[in-house]
């Protein structure tokens, strides 16, 4: 697929890596509809990108919610032929210490916005994609989810968090082997540790230590590392049912 003739849907696109990867396919001459909890963000971010963004407010949980955002895309762009799955949350707490047990509703918080979030999006996004008409070749769209090396190296307090992405890298094949019957691919993208904001609030020091683990290159991968990756994805027609890592050949220890 041609970036050109791209129309995505990039969730958690008002920062970090959604928003890194809702520049560079603008800059590529895709449209996108950038969806976000942060409004704010959000529309600062359609502003800056100009006639080829959309903003819409969306928890990525909620059918309702999510659908509307498809529909706006629908109706601005023509339609959509590209998911790009970027929202997340984490949180570090162990199986139990000396204040308890983990909280099991913040267990199924992480699991509900990153796994439960990405699957409401996936089956959603795909419905409309399989109505598209075929382009050469019989493709009619491209699912990019985002998982972490977490999923195979959780660290220590990460039990929510790998299961999260974990499911995440076990629905991809399945997902893939479902929707190759209308011509939708998925794959998914495993990062390591990246500059995003959920390290953005970390000292100097903290970060370069992070990026100092990383075998080759030393440092913190960047947004438009994975942006980069996305497109590829995108148009590449037999990248299908893979999970990709992004890690500069990190192995994460146990904490």
């Amino acid at each position: 697929m041609k970036m050109r003739d791209v129309s995505a849907l990039i969730t958690g696109g008002a920062s970090g890596l959604g928003a890194g990867t809702a520049r560079r396919f603008v800059d590529q001459g895709a449209r996108v509809v950038i969806l976000d909890r942060d409004e704010d963000k959000g529309a600062r971010l359609t502003a800056d990108l100009g006639a080829q963004a959309r903003f819409a407010k969306a928890d990525v949980s909620s059918e309702s919610e999510v659908g509307a955002a498809l529909e706006l895309g629908a109706a601005e762009f023509g339609g959509l032929n590209v998911l790009v799955n970027c929202a997340g949350i984490g949180l570090a707490i162990r199986t139990t210490s000396s204040r308890g047990p983990h909280p099991l509703e913040a267990f199924e918080t992480v699991i509900r916005v990153n796994l439960i979030g990405s699957f409401n999006c996936i089956r959603l996004a795909a419905t409309l994609m399989a109505g598209n008409a075929p382009k050469a070749g019989g493709e009619r769209g491209v699912i990019i989810n985002s998982a972490s090396v977490a999923a195979f190296e959780g660290q220590i307090g990460q039990a929510a968090y790998a299961a999260s992405k974990g499911g995440i890298v076990g629905m991809t094949l399945p997902i893939a082997r479902d929707l190759a019957r209308y011509g939708i691919r998925v794959c998914t993208i495993a990062p390591g540790i990246f500059d995003t904001p959920l390290l953005g609030g970390l000292p100097e020091e903290v970060r370069e230590s992070l990026g100092a683990q990383m075998p080759f290159p030393q440092r913190l991968g960047t947004p438009a590392e994975y942006a980069q990756l996305a497109q590829q994805i995108v148009e590449n027609e037999m990248l299908n049912g893979e999970t990709i890592r992004l890690d500069g050949a990190l192995r994460m220890q146990s904490n």
